[in-house]
């Protein structure tokens, strides 16, 4: 006995799985045409905004952190983001480099892109109750913009690292606290903190 309506129920089917093969197809399209710069180091200066004895003293700093933590943080300043959103572009590049230990997922990337003028925090799962959103934006707002206003990179990135070098190096229950402490000392009302800003100049 045939039974009514059910080639159209495989039809749709079948149509339901090419579109999400398409889908798939187009963005992994999309993530393989963004050209990640190398991972060479701690410190990844494609867009040029350090000099060689800053990147020398941040390199040493994040490798004395993963030493005594092993939680990884890498600084990345970038040309360009490819028409990408800051939030989107950092989490693929992120899994593309694969920072941190892959067991505990602890790795951070402090990323910069001046000609968008942009900064973000990009934090793995592992690391997430230690650099908290409401945490990344307080290092954002405070350390790393003002520098960042008066044209000042070099100070913002090394001012953003401090901190962020300070908060992973500190006990997990103490940093914990600490990052509950600024969430609980957000205003009412106010809109949810985020790990990414843009800026404008003072001049």
């Amino acid at each position: 006995m045939r039974v009514p309506g059910r080639p159209l129920a495989g039809l749709a089917a079948l149509l339901l799985g090419l579109a999400v093969l398409l889908l798939a197809a187009t963005s992994a399209a999309a993530q393989a045409k963004l050209d990640f710069p190398a991972l060479t180091g701690r410190v990844v200066d494609q867009a040029n905004l350090l000099s060689p004895q800053t990147e020398q003293a941040l390199t040493e700093k994040l490798a004395a952190l993963e030493a005594s933590s092993s939680d990884q943080l890498v600084v990345v300043t970038l040309n360009s983001l490819q028409g990408q959103e800051i939030e989107d572009y950092g989490y693929q590049l992120g899994r593309a480099w694969g920072i941190g230990q892959k067991e505990n997922d602890n790795g951070a990337l402090l990323i910069v892109a001046p000609n968008e003028r942009k900064v973000r925090v990009e934090v793995g799962y592992g690391l997430e109750p230690i650099l908290t959103d409401a945490f990344s934006s307080l290092v954002i707002q405070n350390d790393i913009l003002p520098s960042f206003r008066d044209g000042d990179f070099e100070g913002g990135i090394v001012k953003g690292v401090d901190a962020l070098v300070e908060q992973m190096s500190l006990d997990p229950a103490e940093a914990q606290a600490r990052a509950q402490a600024v969430a609980q000392d957000a205003p009412a009302g106010a809109r949810r903190p985020r790990p990414s800003a843009a800026w404008s100049s003072s001049a």
